[in-house]
């Protein structure tokens, strides 16, 4: 029996969501195939949970600045970069060699940058043997993302790939993948259809609010602009953020035009079924209303790496990137006037278990 190890970080929906997939994945292609999943920032230590995991979601909410500042100089700047990875690899490659030893696996899959950098780096050491994989779900930044040493770089969005081997090498392989969204975005889903199974009227405008798995983002601003546009019915997905969740119930409790929703298992109905995506955190998300042809526009939060994907959504056409609240409503509007787009093509992409199993043949 093979063994694959996937290292996620509970750093939102954007790693957990993709190794889950993944590992479902797995077991239905190779039934020989043990997957194991573990928190890859607990591993290397407290303080990357804390500096990674719990200090995001106060800095998220109310230190923006704060976000924007670290981000700077520990990923964008070289130099301190550079010193960044030793201080990575000094203090948290120990626990994640400790866990590798300890599950004892064939490959070894990550789904978080941190986590890629150290295994890249126990690679060119020669104190990691087997093969490893890296799961990249944006579509920039990829300093932050790719690693020299890594066997394997799966990406979900083809426009990366250069980007990619001038980080990992020019020799790096990399390979456009599917099966790390969810598995409803490899086929058609009726406009229609989507709208009569989530009880919204058949001939509505509708904009869909998303600030992603933490519920960050100047939501209110969005559904302000989004009412003013003719008659728009709004949809706002606060995430996991329950707190999020009722001040905006409270808020709009008299707006009938106004939905709020939770954590939701229905992101290919939603989108399915939207006129325009009103977006705040990147990642999965804008690649999943790709997939769907729903018009997406990126406001609300652009931070660290998140303001290095909006300028690869705007130079790719993923998205209309609007950075001030009195541009929103004319961006929905256009979106609204514009129509739906043509589906992003995924089903004839190889898939990320089939390519992680060849691995431990």
């Amino acid at each position: 029996m093979s063994r694959v190890l996937i290292l996620t970080a509970s750093v939102g929906e954007g790693h957990d969501l993709p190794a889950r997939l993944l590992a479902e994945r797995l077991r239905a292609e190779h039934a020989d195939a043990e997957v194991v999943i573990e928190d890859g920032l607990r591993a290397m230590g407290r303080a990357f949970v804390l500096v990674n995991e719990r200090a995001p979601r106060v800095v998220f909410h109310r230190l923006r600045w704060l976000w924007d500042a670290a981000f700077w100089i520990c990923v964008r700047a070289r130099s301190s970069r550079r010193f960044t990875r030793r201080l990575v690899y000094a203090f948290g490659a120990g626990g994640v060699l400790r866990l590798i030893e300890r599950v004892s696996p064939d490959v070894v899959v990550s789904v978080y940058p941190m986590t890629t950098e150290v295994l890249g780096a126990l690679r060119r050491s020669g104190k990691l043997e087997i093969p490893t994989v890296a799961v990249i779900t944006d579509l920039a930044m990829m300093h932050y993302w790719a690693a020299p040493g890594i066997d394997l770089h799966l990406v979900t969005h083809v426009e990366s790939t250069d980007e990619v081997r001038d980080v990992a090498g020019r020799e790096a392989r990399v390979v456009a993948v599917k099966g790390l969204v969810r598995p409803e975005f490899e086929s058609h889903r009726d406009h229609d259809e989507a709208r009569v199974a989530l009880r919204l009227p058949l001939d509505a405008r509708v904009a869909l609010v998303s600030g992603g798995g933490w519920g960050v983002g100047d939501l209110t601003g969005a559904i302000d602009a989004a009412l003013e546009v003719d008659d728009a019915l709004v949809v706002c997905l606060t995430g996991r953020n329950e707190t999020v969740r009722v001040r905006i119930e409270e808020r709009y409790a008299d707006e009938s035009r106004v939905t709020v929703v939770g954590f939701t298992e229905q992101m290919g109905d939603w989108l399915a079924a939207a006129d325009v995506l009103v977006h705040s955190t990147g990642g999965l998300t804008v690649l999943e209303a790709a997939i769907r042809g729903c018009p997406t526009i990126s406001y609300g939060w652009g931070r660290g790496h998140i303001r290095a994907n909006n300028e690869a959504f705007s130079r790719h056409g993923f998205a209309d990137v609007v950075s001030r609240r009195d541009e929103l409503q004319g961006a929905i509007a256009r979106a609204f006037a514009g129509g739906r787009r043509h589906s992003l093509p995924v089903a004839k992409l190889p898939s990320a278990a089939a390519l992680v199993i060849a691995l431990l043949a």
